[in-house]
């Protein structure tokens, strides 16, 4: 009977043992995977707070600063460079973790995506400004496109990724930075700034939360 007994337990960790090993290398592939986006959170939400948030302070009939007209653009357009190429890098960085040959492809798609969606948004504002002689109306349009854009390509990033904080910031910046245009100044500005940089803010911190709630080392941005 004790024969039996321990070639039916030594049967039952045979059958068992092949599982485990596939599992193991699998989960660690995810892992490997895995992108932190604190990098480009924290540059696109100092973009929001410096850019938007010294417009706000500037601009209106009773502006709480007296500071140069060019200078919240500036803030803003470095702000967004620095951020683009974080978010590029970490779409390369996923690209380049991924196995199967579509997600390969997706990845390279999604980092040109970030190169394609703000030139095709500076010829569009560029053009408009010029066609219906509003210079003035790029500091109403930069903050608002960069942000519609951004919201749009971090939405098709967390599905691909399957990243539901990606998803969700990328809704949120969409969705606010759109509906911002129903105010006037100052307020469409401190729209951004709290709603988008306030974002930012929150995201990095949850982005914190879930690299450390999975185990192994995510691919850093």
């Amino acid at each position: 009977m004790s024969v039996t007994t321990a070639s039916a337990a030594t049967t039952a960790a045979i059958a068992v043992a092949p599982a485990t090993t596939v599992t193991g290398p699998s989960a660690a592939v995810r892992r490997q995977g895995d992108v932190d986006n604190r990098a480009t959170y924290i540059s696109f939400g100092l973009a929001y707070l410096l850019g938007h948030g010294s417009a706000a302070l500037s601009k209106g009939d009773s502006p709480l600063l007296d500071l140069p007209g060019w200078l919240p653009m500036a803030l803003l357009g470095a702000g967004l460079a620095v951020g683009t190429v974080q978010a590029t890098v970490a779409a390369l960085r996923a690209q380049r973790a991924a196995t199967e040959p579509d997600d390969v492809l997706s990845g390279q798609l999604l980092g040109a995506a970030w190169v394609t969606a703000f030139a095709a948004l500076f010829l569009a504002i560029t053009g408009l400004a010029a066609t219906l002689d509003l210079p003035d109306v790029q500091s109403l349009l930069w903050p608002t496109g960069s942000g519609f854009v951004v919201g749009l390509l971090y939405i098709a990033e967390g599905a691909q990724r399957r990243n539901l904080l990606h998803y969700a910031l990328g809704t949120w910046l969409a969705l606010t930075s759109t509906a911002a245009l129903l105010l006037g100044t100052p307020g469409f500005y401190w729209v951004l700034t709290i709603a988008g940089g306030g974002a930012y803010a929150i995201a990095a911190v949850l982005e914190r939360r879930r690299l450390n709630s999975h185990p192994g080392q995510p691919r850093r941005a």
